[in-house]
């Protein structure tokens, strides 16, 4: 099975397409994503792959993750997402844990961002979330996006203390991936959410949070709005 999921990605492979997608996910020297590899596959065709190969035993799924091939990697967190959501309790804590165990390999936005709210955030829904404030301090930018993203489980929900508090420990980070993940979600509080509980925790901090957060944060509010926020 694994044979023939990595012989597709061969025959999908697309060069022109990956150089696109080598420029625009900063792989070169000293960029977020030094290192990473891409073979052009567009993730509407990973998603059929992942489909394909949903059964996909562990070891299998594992090599994936950590193949040098970026989009083998999100074929294996589809295929993890896939088998998360037809799972019982049981199926579903031993994704969470393999997820995590392997967050080293979860290494670039896209990544965390398709998965980080499927499997991290559905699984502590109902349960302490001490787990995502430990990713909050975590020293790798990956590990402390997850933490934030995750909670878009729960903004969709129309609960947001997780995330306002979770936002607050990252609000002097020094990524500008977590600068745009904390202002994403904090839009996201207001617009699913709560707008006045949005404008309380901006009101409290937009002197000081790094202006990417902000202006991603007030992107929906009106140009009076914006502008009061800017200048503030």
């Amino acid at each position: 099975m694994l044979d023939d999921l990595m012989e597709e990605v061969k025959l999908l492979a697309n060069r022109e397409k990956a150089e696109v997608l080598q420029r625009f996910f900063k792989t070169g020297p000293g960029q977020y994503g030094e290192g990473d590899v891409f073979v052009g596959i567009v993730v509407p065709l990973s998603r059929k792959i992942a489909k394909k190969y949903a059964s996909m035993p562990d070891d299998g799924i594992l090599t994936l993750l950590k193949s040098k091939i970026h989009e083998e990697r999100l074929i294996a967190l589809l295929i993890l997402i896939f088998q998360f959501e037809k799972g019982n309790e049981q199926k579903k804590e031993h994704i969470f844990h393999i997820y995590l165990q392997n967050t080293a390999f979860i290494n670039n936005w896209d990544l965390v961002d398709l998965s980080a709210e499927k499997i991290v955030g559905a699984y502590l829904n109902g349960k302490p979330k001490v787990v995502l404030y430990g990713l909050a301090c975590s020293e790798s930018l990956w590990e402390r996006r997850i933490s934030i993203v995750s909670t878009f489980h729960y903004i969709k929900q129309g609960k947001y203390d997780d995330t306002l508090a979770i936002a607050d420990i990252l609000l002097m980070d020094r990524e500008d991936l977590i600068h745009k993940a904390v202002g994403w979600m904090l839009r996201e509080v207001g617009k699913r959410c709560s707008e006045e509980a949005e404008e309380i925790f901006l009101r409290k901090h937009s002197h000081e949070m790094p202006r990417t957060m902000l202006r991603y944060a007030i992107e929906r509010f009106n140009p009076e709005k914006r502008r009061f926020y800017l200048s503030s």
